[in-house]
């Protein structure tokens, strides 16, 4: 083949955006009938091409790059989704690695004669392989919010995946890039207070997961004397949090989380709580999803409360279990025997049922079996047993089905207690049955059970929580 002749009739970036917006056009923008809105968009995607040559061709020095970067930024942030599908397709593409570098390489390796040879032609690989992605998105590292905006590009990128699978490729680049910089050495550990800028606390109402703050007032309650928030925070993302956790000092385990919510109930005295609760922690970044910013970083927050409040010998969390009720669901309809037979005949009984094999089944679809004394006490055994088998049994390769419980063991807690309709709101009914399950942080167990999990994913569990089990 003449390469020489085949790289001369290439199109350029430039031609390749327009062929590529032409096709975009063709589906999509006909349908909003805004012929002025499509030639803006046009003009922004000749500016956009023209930035591509730019970057390939490395033009100018630091402040030339400086100023694309921010060019870009501001193009991919002012389109829609549809714009920057097409904006990433061109990334993808036009940063790919050069074919006849990467066939090279492939072919000094398998040639190689000795060490010193393989080793050469591995670092040739490597640099064909990382190096025009690499050095396009690096230049974001020059604006104050680059890293912001690469986090928020990959969550576009995530949302986009299952219908635009050839995004992978920009993902996986992604993913090294941005794991490497969320190395937890990075993290910073802050306290989160009432006086804390208003920013901040917008933010943590907004970002706030697993139990909505529904008012100023009641944020306030979740940061009173008998209250702790944390959160972590990355160097070059100074405002923006990564990670709430919530935390309530109390004596004793609560009964539930609807009595540790109440904000009617009286502030206790921090100084002679013996347990802390850690009842809420919350991500806030969609584009850090599935990116590993270090383990047992619950650790370094057990650590700060231990220090500052010696008399806490309890640490511990009241978490939901969110795949509970739909897997429960599933097995109950693929192992109709499942249940025991003593506890289905007791189950029939109370519906007055002759077919004990379904009884629970058919108890659990009924909107008031929590509020039926009797019904309830006959369920819980059965369905304590199968909350434990889906949080110690249930795995995907060597890692619990349940994200809640692959987060906790692998920052080194183990499954404590089973807490029997903890939680009976409605999203805790429709999640778990009402169950939720806690976790324990002893320091001086923590790093063995993550080793532990991360090696073999062995699932630590009191005694009582493998009983149900055996």
């Amino acid at each position: 083949m003449n390469r020489a002749a085949d790289t001369a009739t290439q199109p350029t970036a430039f031609e390749r955006i327009r062929h590529w917006w032409r096709r975009l056009a063709a589906t999509v923008l006909p349908a909003r009938g805004e012929p002025e809105s499509d030639r803006a968009t046009a003009r922004v995607l000749d500016e956009f091409g023209k930035l591509v040559e730019e970057c390939r061709a490395q033009r100018g020095g630091e402040l030339s790059t400086r100023r694309r970067a921010e060019q870009i930024r501001d193009i991919y942030r002012a389109a829609d989704l549809p714009r920057r599908a097409a904006i990433l397709d061109v990334i993808t593409s036009e940063f790919a690695p050069d074919q006849s570098q990467l066939e090279s390489a492939i072919i000094a390796m398998q040639g190689a004669a000795t060490d010193a040879d393989l080793s050469h032609a591995e670092a040739q690989l490597r640099l064909a392989l990382g190096h025009p992605r690499a050095q396009f998105f690096i230049q974001f590292n020059l604006l104050p919010d680059g890293v912001k905006f690469l986090v928020d590009l990959r969550a576009d990128v995530l949302r986009l995946l299952p219908e635009t699978p050839a995004l992978e490729v920009l993902k996986v680049e992604l993913d090294a890039l941005i794991a490497s910089w969320f190395d937890p050495g990075f993290l910073e550990l802050r306290r989160i207070t009432w006086e804390s800028p208003a920013l901040i606390l917008e933010k943590l109402m907004t970002y706030e997961a697993v139990h909505a703050i529904e008012s100023w007032n009641h944020l306030r309650d979740r940061l009173d004397t008998d209250r702790r928030c944390y959160a972590f925070f990355h160097a070059r993302m100074p405002d923006e949090p990564l990670i709430f956790v919530e935390i309530a000092l109390l004596k004793g385990f609560p009964a539930s989380v609807q009595a540790l919510l109440d904000v009617n109930a009286p502030a206790q005295n921090p100084r002679s709580a013996d347990t802390a609760i850690f009842y809420s922690i919350s991500n806030t970044q969609r584009g850090l999803h599935g990116v590993s910013m270090g383990n047992l970083l619950l650790k370094r927050v057990t650590e700060d409360l231990q220090r500052n409040l010696p008399g806490l010998k309890v640490f511990a969390t009241l978490s939901p279990i969110p795949g509970l009720r739909k897997w429960a669901e599933r097995i109950l309809t693929a192992e109709p025997g499942l249940v025991g037979t003593s506890e289905a005949a007791k189950i029939a009984a109370e519906l007055a049922d002759t077919a004990p094999e379904s009884a629970l089944q058919r108890a659990l679809g009924r909107d008031d079996w929590a509020s039926d004394e009797r019904l309830r006490e006959v369920l819980r055994a059965p369905l304590e047993k199968l909350c434990a088998r889906y949080l110690l049994k249930e795995k995907s390769g060597t890692r619990p089905i349940d994200p809640v419980a692959a987060f906790h063991l692998n920052n080194g807690a183990r499954v404590n207690r089973l807490l029997w309709l903890a939680d009976t709101s409605a999203r805790g009914m429709k999640q778990s049955y009402g169950l939720m399950v806690s976790y324990r942080y002893d320091l001086r167990e923590v790093d063995d059970n993550h080793e532990r999990f991360a090696h073999s994913g062995e699932i630590v569990a009191a005694r009582r929580v493998k009983r149900l089990v055996d």
